[in-house]
């Protein structure tokens, strides 16, 4: 009789501990996410894709239920989510109508505008669709994708001004996403953030922007290096040579460096780059099957590289149009409108007080650009036999230091403020203004400025000998 009791209460003992580990588990494992793999399903939530999903809005699936044949009802909800599935979804004509424009031979200042306003939508579903197949491919792979194509944008406008042998525009353009990451997405954010939690202190975290800071500067020496060689040495052949293969080997180095930050975020210290939205976000899921995700990406680069090439042939009829430089577009206009998805995205975080996100967004894609899209347009202009080096001129680079300097000194001491939304603000105010008054032709901007100051100096010093 003993020995059944005790039985019977073993039973019991051993159901009590299944329900518990039954209890435990289910905490682990909410709706079938398995909570261990958090991070598997966090792999698309870097600070840009939660910068671009602010403007975003979700489908109704009622519309294409009642659709009778399957793959026609797979194709028309794959076309809501990723066509209707933004509230940039208004700028998507602007597509057709460049094409139109420019098959109709309309003034080429308007295919340039249109151009520009089509290429604002197509960013962020890039953004989108990298986000939907990172939930396929796991974190390693997401996060690549996601390092890769965050501005593709940029790489694509570039490689048509290679192939166009628009050296300039190359340049100016990804030093004008630079500059408008740091001050005006910054700025923005900061300024807005403060005035909206005014009552009380912003603080984020200093380890992801010390970071990111040290990639700029180290960006900042490979394109002071060639600009100080051009004045040390001279105008002639041999400098040219000296500074393109200095330019050349510097792309290399900037790209190891590219690559060990995307081991260190990913891998090693992927806890200082987590997001503090990754807990409010584990339960959404892929809306699009991959394979479908990589066929729209396809086709997305497609247009993007068709609009492309449109913005980069008539980007001087659209300055001669407009009677503003070359310059001026290619730093300020380009940067705004090719990525205001993301540029409205960090102000709304700022509004919420997750600064960490907007710091993410701004001075995360200031890295990327630095130091992965510049030196990976120098070694492509290198296999396609153009002479593109990292000497963006003296009043470029003089402004691009002072971004980066006042950049890391606003973001020294983990606190926010108003006031310093204000500064960056007006210093991008200040940098634009300056480049909107530069009438100088951008093939005349290295050459004839260094032969004026060495002819200034060797007058002045024949002055202080005769004297």
């Amino acid at each position: 009789m003993g020995s059944q009791e005790d039985f019977i209460i073993n039973n019991i003992e051993n159901g009590i501990d299944d329900h518990r580990k039954g209890l435990v588990s289910g905490t682990n494992n909410v709706n079938g996410v398995d909570q261990n793999n958090k991070e598997q399903w966090s792999v698309g939530k870097t600070p840009q894709n939660l910068s671009s999903s602010m403007v975003r809005k979700k489908s109704d699936p009622i519309i294409v239920s009642n659709v009778r044949f399957q793959m026609l009802r797979n194709f028309l909800n794959n076309l809501q989510e990723v066509i209707l599935g933004t509230k940039l979804a208004v700028l998507f004509p602007a597509i057709p109508l460049a094409i139109a424009a420019d098959f109709y031979h309309f003034g080429r200042p308007w295919v340039f505008a249109l151009s520009l306003l089509g290429l604002t939508p197509l960013a962020e579903r890039v953004s989108f669709l990298t986000e939907q197949i990172a939930y396929f491919t796991g974190p390693t792979v997401g996060g690549l994708l996601n390092a890769t194509c965050g501005n593709a944008t940029e790489m694509i406008i570039a490689l048509f001004a290679l192939h166009e042998n628009k050296i300039d525009v190359v340049k100016y353009s990804l030093l004008g996403s630079i500059l408008s990451n740091l001050l005006l997405v910054l700025g923005t954010s900061l300024l807005c953030g403060g005035l909206a939690n005014i009552k009380k202190e912003q603080r984020y975290d200093r380890k992801q922007a010390d970071v990111n800071s040290l990639l700029l500067l180290l960006g900042l020496l490979c394109h002071m290096l060639p600009l100080m060689f051009r004045y040390a040495s001279g105008v002639g052949d041999s400098y040219a040579t000296s500074t393109l293969q200095l330019s050349r080997t510097s792309s290399i180095f900037m790209l190891i460096a590219y690559v060990a930050y995307i081991f260190f975020q990913l891998k090693t210290h992927r806890q200082v780059f987590g997001s503090e939205e990754e807990d409010d976000e584990d339960e959404e899921k892929a809306v699009i099957g991959c394979w479908s995700a990589f066929g729209w990406l396809a086709g997305m680069t497609i247009i993007i590289a068709l609009l492309s090439e449109y913005v980069v042939g008539t980007i001087e009829a659209a300055s001669n149009s407009w009677g503003i430089s070359v310059t001026f577009i290619s730093i300020i206009l380009l940067p705004i409108v090719g990525n205001a998805a993301e540029h409205a995205g960090s102000i709304i975080f700022a509004l919420k007080n997750k600064l960490d996100i907007s710091l993410g967004v701004s001075l995360g894609s200031a890295s990327q650009i630095s130091m992965f899209v510049v030196p990976l347009s120098v070694i492509v202009a290198w296999i396609m036999g153009i002479e593109m080096d990292l000497d963006f001129s003296l009043l470029e680079t003089g402004s691009l230091a002072f971004t980066i300097i006042i950049t890391a000194f606003t973001l020294q001491d983990g606190t926010s403020h108003y006031l310093k939304g204000v500064i960056l603000f007006l210093c991008y105010i200040i940098i634009a203004a300056c480049f909107f008054v530069d009438k100088t032709p951008m093939n005349d901007s290295n050459g004839s400025n260094l032969e004026n100051v060495l002819e200034l100096s060797s007058n002045y010093y024949a002055g202080v000998l005769f004297a």
